[in-house]
């Protein structure tokens, strides 16, 4: 066997790296697995004081507020949590116009519902209790009640309201979450859950991509999809995808930075 210069073993090495990094993105794509939260958008009559809150008490940076993409008359601000991170404020006109309904339209505070599919509370996360506390500190300081923080388990948490009736909370976890623990057996058994849907649910078939792309499945297949469009917004559902991604893009942001610069 032929011995390699210090220099061909280091190159080897540093292709062998590099192939397994490529392995390692490629098999992550094929998986098609969710990582976190882009954002969540919250509709707003008043996006100022949305902003002015998250910025203030929660320490949350103002990073976008531009005019909504192919929605007239709609604009959007992004506060954000981290960079790949943010809560986004939708404004439209005819919010103001939208009666706010205790137990449909908001929960109002944590232990409360309000209709199905709509967000009940939103909960951040700091990375310790110290921060936990810091925080809480934080928000009393600006004049914003808190409750907490409470001890759940695998998690501690404070309470507080936001401005339109937001129901938030901050939280912080040591460890993952043990399924073993915290799967309930009767609240399994309550839901109908068989032991082999939850066997699925705790551990979800890899995804492996196909060739090809996919193509759009039929609307009215029984399956979620999007209500109330104006015939426009659902029939680009049935446009060519690169159709799509040419007449509805718009990367340009507003502000020439180049030029301001």
């Amino acid at each position: 066997m032929a011995l390699l210069w210090p220099e061909e073993y280091a190159e080897l090495v540093a292709a062998a790296a590099l192939q397994s990094e490529i392995t390692r993105v490629e098999m992550e794509l094929a998986m098609a697995k969710l990582n976190g939260v882009h954002h969540i958008a919250i509709m707003t009559a008043d996006v100022k004081t949305q902003i002015d809150f998250f910025s203030d008490v929660l320490g949350m940076r103002l990073t976008a507020l531009y005019w909504m993409h192919n929605v007239e008359g709609y604009f959007h601000a992004f506060m954000e949590l981290n960079a790949s991170c943010s809560v986004a404020f939708v404004f439209a006109p005819s919010v103001k116009e939208i009666p706010v309904q205790f137990g449909v339209s908001h929960a109002g505070n944590p232990v409360k519902p309000c209709a199905a599919g709509v967000m009940q509370h939103l909960a951040f996360n700091v990375d310790s209790e110290a921060e936990l506390l810091a925080m809480r500190d934080r928000i009393r300081a600006r004049g914003v009640r808190v409750m907490g923080p409470l001890d759940h388990g695998f998690c501690k948490s404070i309470y507080f309201g936001g401005p339109e009736n937001l129901v938030l909370e901050v939280s912080t976890s040591q460890a993952a979450i043990n399924p073993e623990a915290w799967i309930d057996p009767a609240v399994v058994a309550l839901n109908g859950i068989s032991a082999e849907e939850l066997a699925r649910y705790k551990n979800p078939a890899a995804y492996h991509a196909a060739d090809t792309p996919v193509t759009q499945p039929p609307t009215g297949l029984g399956r979620p999809e999007y209500t109330q469009m104006d015939p426009g917004f659902s029939g680009a559902f049935d446009l060519p995808d690169e159709v799509v991604t040419r007449e509805l893009s718009e990367p340009t942001p507003p502000v020439n930075v180049a030029d301001a610069a």
